[in-house]
């Protein structure tokens, strides 16, 4: 029997991808094994969002092909950068054409080479309807929808991705209840960009939020990134749809940049004023809302005003996390032919942000110190003890707790990244 193991890299939505391959294989009679040593066939599900990860990725098929592995390269990689892809693999499949991963190794096995990567205008599927593995876990990624509706001038997924294409609610819904139905206790709603789900169908996030909560059972939903632009057509029915227990308190809004002229760059069609106030309008009605952005540093056209204006905007808003990225030009993109900035002033920009945004969290998560708080335990923690995610997806490192319960934890220590705690006895 043939052998395979899928290697996922990036965003839960390739997590998503990579487990509906592996249900695809095992139906079709492949062996899936959990290393690549084991395998016959390595299919490596890439990640392109950064120059960085690219390099990665390419290193790691190079890898596998000298060590005598036969490889299938899928994911995002495979449309921003096909060129970067070593000719030695087996298939190439695009992110519309991973149901088709049993007919590459079959054709592969057959001395041919299968390569299908159509655009999302040429092959589409609701990968809803396609299978899953299902993982011993808490918890469960459940895609909403693929592809955006912008057209930020420095990103290359949506080559990939493509426009949005939202799944029925319908659909959701039933891969929420199977999940909860086969003990789940965490559902992870993933999408490019969950703000814009359902505005194909006449649809929203907060309606689905509404069904999906609306589900018996005692379980926790984290939404997933949502942009600004999107946000501001609904936002008081989705912070109303936010104030419901089984929602973590956790948003994840990027603003990519604290200054108006560098958002216009981008093509990122809202301003740091219509940022700050979905800020304040979720802090107002959603208490102890954890809020993540990412920010961009070095972005093409980034003066020291620019810079000194995200800042301040950090300053202001205080947010728990911030993702910062250094820019790196990716192929294909509008940003890419800019001017770029000299690699030296992006690193110096981007430690001082990191000291900043360390900082913030520290100080905020000092504020947990002493009090008691809702835990969902997620198992053994790489720091030590338990790992849990708190009512606000705070992550808390745990002295003891049962896989999968919710339980009460009292916070003993905070750090810029985590907390500390134990047990609470009711």
């Amino acid at each position: 029997m043939i052998k395979v193991h899928v290697e996922t890299y990036g965003c839960s939505r390739n997590r998503a991808d990579g487990e509906i391959m592996e249900a695809i294989l095992l139906n079709a009679g492949y062996e899936l094994v959990e290393t690549p040593e084991k395998a016959d066939y390595v299919v490596v599900n890439t990640c392109a969002v950064k120059d960085p990860t690219e390099l990665k990725m390419v290193k790691r098929i190079k890898e596998l092909l000298n060590s005598g592995k036969k490889v299938i390269a899928t994911g995002c990689l495979v449309h921003v950068n096909p060129d970067a892809i070593d000719p030695r693999v087996s298939g190439i499949l695009g992110v519309k054409s991973i149901d088709r991963i049993a007919e590459a190794i079959n054709v592969a096995e057959g001395g041919g080479k299968l390569i299908s990567v159509e655009n999302w205008k040429e092959r589409n599927p609701d990968k809803l309807e396609l299978p899953r593995l299902w993982k011993p876990g808490v918890s469960f990624v459940v895609p909403i929808s693929e592809g955006c509706l912008n057209a930020c001038t420095y990103c290359a997924t949506r080559f990939a991705r493509g426009v949005l294409k939202s799944y029925k609610p319908e659909l959701v819904v039933k891969w929420v209840k199977e999940a909860l139905a086969r003990g789940y206790r965490e559902i992870i709603l993933s999408s490019e960009d969950t703000g814009c789900y359902g505005f194909d169908i006449g649809m929203n996030l907060a309606k689905l939020l509404d069904e999906i909560t609306a589900i018996e059972g005692d379980f926790r939903v984290r939404v997933g990134m949502m942009n600004p632009n999107h946000v501001l057509k609904f936002l008081d029915e989705l912070v109303e749809a936010y104030e419901n227990e089984k929602i973590y308190r956790f948003l994840h809004l990027p603003v990519q940049s604290g200054d108006d002229e560098v958002l216009r760059r981008m093509g990122r069609t809202y301003t740091t004023e219509e940022f700050e106030d979905i800020v304040r309008t979720f802090r107002r009605k959603v208490r102890d809302l954890n809020l993540n952005t990412d920010i961009i540093v070095g972005f093409p056209g980034e003066t020291e005003e620019a810079f000194r204006n995200t800042v301040e905007l950090v300053k202001r808003v205080r947010p728990d996390k911030i993702n910062v990225s250094r820019y790196s030009p990716r192929p294909g993109t509008i940003a890419a032919r800019w001017k770029q900035l000299p690699g030296w002033l992006v690193k110096e920009r981007s430690r001082l942000l990191h000291r900043l945004r360390l900082g913030i969290a520290y100080e905020i998560n000092k504020t947990y110190v002493g009090r008691t708080v809702e835990v969902l335990v997620h198992g053994e923690g790489k720091k030590g003890g338990v790992e849990g995610r708190t009512f606000n997806y705070k992550d808390i490192i745990l002295d003891s707790g049962e896989t999968g319960e919710l339980i009460r934890a009292k916070v003993a220590w905070a750090g810029s990244t985590y907390l500390r705690g134990f047990l609470v006895e009711d």
